[in-house]
């Protein structure tokens, strides 16, 4: 048998393959062919795979806890095939699968104060809709408060942008940054212990300065929401501040994400009594939505667009 040539040929998007030239070797050639494409169309379904698990991980370290319709409507894919995912998660001992769903393996991130600078960008597309929308319920000369959530310095931002003759009361010292870029408002900073987590003032002195104030909307965030109980901290520094306010102002406004929505942390703050609006996005699950209307809380929520595996970003 003389020495057989060898011919290249594309493989998929990223790889080139040697394939046998002379006719003796065509059965050899359509085997090559044949390992090759389903080489090829198991490496695409593994990434794509990858990417669905990935969000699903991510999802929970928000969570603690899915269902599998929530993942499924999620991810845009069916339940079924959500649980193939959990399954292998499992298998890891990534996630623990419950009745009807998943949970995170270990314990939630709702139980532990994360730094600010690691919560700037986190779920960043629902803190920015979230505050466009809580911005349309402020009005002309109002006196408001801000607390320091990620989502209120998106909303601090967008005050100094579009409103004049305000004044906002934080203890926040990026909130105030934010509102120091423009002079068409005035801002009043409660002093105190300095808290680098929170990039907050609390303490003692913060606390005295927070009931000299009665403001006409506070804006307030929260780590864990569940509509029948109320709001939840993990930061016992910081959750004082936040009942004197709610127990001084005419109206409190909630921004919390969906991912924000059955969890629980350390320290229950604030009664769903106590809450008049909450601005959420359209990924919170609606029986959430009519809970809190069952309990006339007022309901904004705010367009997200939402991104589906294999496909271009689509708005909800």
């Amino acid at each position: 048998m003389g020495a057989t040539s060898w011919v290249s040929r594309p493989c998929g998007d990223d790889y080139s393959c040697v394939f046998p030239q002379s006719r003796f070797d065509d059965e050899l050639r359509y085997f090559f062919t044949e390992i090759v494409d389903e080489f090829t169309k198991t490496r695409y379904s593994i990434t794509q795979m990858s990417d669905r698990k990935r969000r699903i991980l991510e999802e929970l370290a928000g969570r603690g806890t899915c269902s599998y319709q929530q993942l499924a409507d999620l991810l845009g894919v069916s339940t079924m095939t959500v649980r193939r995912d959990v399954d292998a998660l499992a298998k890891g001992r990534r996630v623990i699968k419950t009745v009807g769903g998943v949970q995170e393996a270990g314990p939630a991130s709702t139980w532990y104060e994360s730094d600010i600078q690691s919560r700037m960008t986190d779920r960043i597309r629902e803190k920015i809709a979230i505050a466009e929308c809580a911005l349309e319920l402020i009005g002309e000369r109002q006196t408001l408060f801000l607390d320091g959530g990620t989502t209120c310095i998106q909303l601090a931002k967008r005050i100094a942008d579009q409103r004049k003759g305000l004044t906002i009361v934080t203890n926040s010292v990026f909130v105030c940054l934010e509102l120091g870029r423009s002079q068409d408002n005035v801002v009043v900073s409660q002093g105190g212990q300095f808290d680098a987590n929170s990039g907050s003032f609390v303490g003692v002195s913060s606390e005295e300065a927070a009931s000299k104030y009665f403001v006409d909307v506070a804006f307030t965030s929260t780590k864990g929401f569940l509509p029948h109980e109320g709001t939840f901290e993990s930061s016992t520094s910081t959750f004082r501040i936040k009942r004197i306010v709610a127990s001084q102002c005419a109206r409190l406004v909630l921004l919390v994400d969906h991912s924000k929505f059955g969890q629980r942390a350390l320290s229950r703050v604030l009664d769903v009594s106590q809450i008049h609006d909450v601005v959420t996005d359209d990924l919170t699950p609606d029986h959430y939505l009519a809970e809190l209307r069952d309990r006339n809380v007022s309901v904004h929520v705010a367009a997200v667009r939402q991104p589906t595996i294999g496909g271009e970003a689509d708005a909800s």
